[in-house]
């Protein structure tokens, strides 16, 4: 099928690679020097638009997909305080719109084992629970997507957490703490901690390099066309 690329840096390469290689076409690169191509029509011929950029201009970009009835897939993080505006607009306009905090088949597993853990946890107030997440110093916001993912599924089965905060001095009681460690070409490490004091349990997820958010993401384009709304790795995965 006809694939657009919106955003063309390391995870934009890949995808494309990665598209290439299970047989797609790559109709459209938009990036930052061209993107009066939204209205191209190269772009417009795209089954799905895959993309990947930055919090500042990923609703912008969503919307442009929804103007030029493109399918959207997205795996841009750090703009969630306008997500119930993108899915209202998704849903008014019957538009298709597929996001993920993290597109690796892996993640999603250890986000369901996540939440599994977490609902036995809520019995156990002894122990203390936290999340540290490890990227590349590239990433530009913090927490990453996919921890503040996991801090929304652990506070949601455990009753003793009201909020994620980012790991500082003053952390409440009730605060689930987030450390965020930038570091090199880390590609993404995410460890959930339940410590007491006698003992802890650790769950953790490491990437080894981005082909499996690439090979997620493409897995999610061939999901999501020829469908419409709202739709997210638990609708692919039925998790």
């Amino acid at each position: 099928m006809n694939i657009a690329l919106i955003g063309y840096g390391k995870m934009g390469k890949a995808i494309g690679r990665m598209a290439v290689g299970r047989g797609h076409s790559i109709v459209a690169v938009i990036d930052v020097e061209n993107k009066d191509d939204f209205a191209s029509e190269a772009f417009r011929t795209a089954a799905v638009a895959i993309e990947f950029t930055t919090p500042e201009t990923a609703v912008d970009n969503y919307l442009k997909c929804f103007a030029a009835g493109v399918p959207v897939v997205s795996g841009t993080t750090g703009w969630l305080s306008r997500f119930a505006e993108v899915r209202q607009r998704c849903l008014e306009g019957k538009h298709t719109f597929f996001y993920a905090s993290n597109f690796s088949i892996g993640v999603n597993i250890f986000f369901a084992l996540n939440q599994y853990l977490a609902k036995i946890m809520n019995n156990f107030p002894e122990y203390e629970v936290s999340l540290k997440e490890i990227h590349h110093i590239h990433k530009a916001d913090a927490p990453s997507g996919t921890a503040i993912t996991l801090a929304e599924d652990i506070i949601g089965n455990i009753d003793r957490k009201k909020q994620w905060q980012l790991a500082k001095a003053g952390n409440q009681a009730d605060d689930l703490a987030i450390q965020a460690i930038r570091e090199a070409e880390v590609p993404g490490t995410h460890e959930v901690v339940y410590e007491s004091g006698i003992d802890y349990i650790r769950i953790e997820h490491e990437a080894r390099n981005r082909d499996g958010f690439a090979l997620g993401a493409v897995l999610a384009a061939e999901f999501t066309a020829g469908k419409q709304g709202f739709l997210g790795m638990k609708d692919m995965l039925t998790l």
